[in-house]
């Protein structure tokens, strides 16, 4: 397709400049190119397909960056991206130092708020317009909040704290589910009229009229509101949202534009803080990612190694325990896919949970039902497992409760960036007393601490990354770790833990020393004591590497257990998110590659 009307988008000024037919235009021509750059870097196609109307109708009713936009999770900012100015940068979506797959605050003055976890918008969002308040400032704040967020309970507690009159709109973008109790044909013919232009006006001449009325105006509109609500909730039932006092409109087509529009110049007119409800379509406009919009939800580049991974492992070893002991149970936060738990799901629907986008619920349910005698299994991305820190401190751990923790993605993640590196987990878990965590290299091995998990009835986590088996062919196996010495006495050793053992042997390639891979590091007294027991007696520098945070990590735990050993260096993430650098690995930009293991090794 011709991009022509989109070439011509560089600022949202350009936007509000375009005829309504050169929109519908631009919607079509938007599409087209999501289609041909998302395919190619990967990213999240579904969701952002289904945005596009919201997104051109949100920079023509809105004046970003003075009015602040906010994304949740910030995945369906994608169109958003491309009428600020970013669609030349497309090519470089989710590389290192390229185009973020989420709201960046330092990419553009258009992204007032970083985002990439979900359910913050509408807290982050209410702080703006409290401070715009504060200010005296006519800016507006919109919150941009898809349903699976607000699953989330972050969601309602802010909520519970929004003001009455403020310029705040949030829109729930609802593409996949029900929440609201208006459905069937009587119920649409009703929304359609409610959300007519005629409507509106009319709605604010009469209450404007009432209210002009001398003496009895103000009285007069306020017990016409009262009827009007009670009326509405007996035909309708109560409205959350306007139980709450916020002021709602919809529900609409979020993919007709003109609905769209309408209705966000009407939130606008409002002078209150205001929840529009849209329905939108996944996938919109590509046959496919309609058809089977998870799917389509995030799409891997062509060729992408697509092999059997850890997450497809941990689902098919939980079952196959599952069958063994009917006290087990798995729990996912709105992540049954991806962390490999759908065949636990299908086979045992009555012990699986998905609790949506929450993951202190998570932890703490799990709790409960340990605590009630089940045995729960918790399978969660490394970078959410940090939303609920408190929980496992203070629910699990306090307690001594037998919750097994499996988490997803600990690793650096390349595509998605510093909201989602999975590097701080280990810092995190080494700060709870009676925390075990295994870091098994192979199936087999995560199948065995699977079963020991169980069998010992502690809290524990067992962390792997996105990835396929470790190439460890020629390491010797103990209790707690692996080895290979090249059947040598080396004087150096790299000690190390997941999947940067494979920067570790590339290293070796060029150069002698030892290999010490941990699968178990919490308690670190028992590792201290295997490695001991293999180390080499003529071994004078020990560098641990790890892809993890240097404060708190493995690698200062385990120093402190070894005094004797004088050169005992770390090469870990120091004072950095980890945010690549366009033309660098992740592990080159984090000092943390097999060049730098090469340069330690040899100073």
């Amino acid at each position: 397709m011709e991009y022509d009307i989109l070439n011509r988008i560089h600022t949202p000024e350009d936007v509000k400049s375009l005829s309504r037919e050169e929109v519908y235009t631009l919607a079509a021509q938007i599409r087209a190119f999501l289609r041909e750059k998302v395919l190619v870097t990967g990213g999240h196609l579904a969701s952002n397909l289904g945005v596009v109307e919201l997104s051109i109708a949100l920079h023509r009713v809105f004046r970003s960056p003075h009015d602040h936009i906010l994304f949740d999770v910030g995945h369906q900012s994608y169109v958003h991206k491309i009428l600020t100015g970013r669609a030349d940068r497309f090519d470089t979506l989710r590389t290192p130092g390229g185009l973020s797959g989420f709201t960046k605050r330092s990419e553009s003055e258009h992204d007032p708020f970083g985002a990439g976890h979900a359910s913050t918008s509408v807290s982050a969002a209410l702080g703006f317009a409290e401070a715009d308040r504060l200010a005296g400032s006519d800016a507006y704040t919109v919150a941009v909040l898809g349903d699976g967020a607000y699953s989330g309970g972050l969601v309602h507690e802010a909520l519970n704290n929004c003001k009455k009159k403020l310029n705040l709109i949030i829109i729930l973008n609802e593409n996949e589910m029900s929440i609201s109790p208006n459905t069937g044909v009587y119920a649409t013919q009703i929304s359609r009229i409610r959300n007519s232009e005629e409507y509106y006006r009319v709605k604010r001449g009469v209450s404007c009229l009432l209210q002009k009325i001398p003496l009895v105006g103000g009285s007069l509109f306020r017990l016409t509101a009262r009827l009007k609500h009670t009326i509405k909730v007996l035909v309708y039932g109560s409205n959350y949202f306007e139980d709450l006092g916020l002021y709602y409109l919809g529900p609409v087509d979020g993919n007709d534009y003109d609905m769209v529009e309408r209705v966000l110049t009407e939130a606008k007119l409002t002078g209150r803080t205001t929840l529009v409800h849209i329905k939108t379509t996944k996938g919109k406009g590509y046959a496919p990612a309609e058809a089977e919009p998870e799917r389509w939800h995030g799409v891997l580049p062509p060729g992408a190694d697509i092999h059997r991974n850890f997450s497809a492992c941990m689902g098919e070893a939980l079952c196959a325990l599952a069958e063994q002991h009917g006290d087990l149970c798995a729990i996912t936060a709105a992540m049954s896919d991806g962390t490999g738990l759908e065949p636990f799901r299908k086979r045992f629907p009555d012990r699986f949970f998905d609790v949506g986008i929450a993951e202190g619920h998570a932890v703490t349910f799990a709790a409960g039902l340990a605590a009630a005698g089940l045995r729960p299994v918790f399978a969660v991305y490394s970078s959410f497992l940090q939303r609920a820190y408190d929980n496992i401190l203070h629910d699990v751990a306090l307690q001594g409760l037998p919750v097994m923790l499996c988490v997803d993605r600990a690793s650096l993640s390349g595509g998605d960036g510093p909201t989602h590196h999975g590097i701080y987990d280990v810092a995190l878990l080494n700060t709870v007393p009676g925390m075990e965590i295994y870091a098994p290299a192979t199936f087999d091995r995560l199948r065995d601490f699977l079963r020991q998990g169980y069998e010992r009835a502690l809290p524990c986590a067992i962390r792997y990354p996105n990835d396929a088996e470790f190439p460890l062919t020629d390491f010797l196996t103990m209790d707690v770790l692996r080895y290979d010495f090249a059947g040598k006495n080396p004087d150096k050793v790299v000690i190390t833990y997941g999947k940067i053992v494979t920067e570790a042997l590339r290293a070796r390639d060029e150069a002698e020393f030892g290999i010490i891979l941990l699968e178990k590091l919490a308690p670190y007294g028992r590792c201290a004591d295997e490695i001991r027991r293999i180390l080499p007696e003529g071994c004078r520098r020990v560098l641990f590497l790890e892809e993890g945070i240097y404060a708190g990590g493995a690698g200062m735990l385990l120093r402190e257990q070894f005094p004797e050993i004088a050169d005992f260096r770390i090469l870990a993430i120091k004072d950095s998110f980890a945010d690549g650098v366009a033309g660098q690995t992740l592990y080159e930009s984090c000092g943390i590659s097999y060049r730098t293991i090469l340069e330690e090794l040899d100073r």
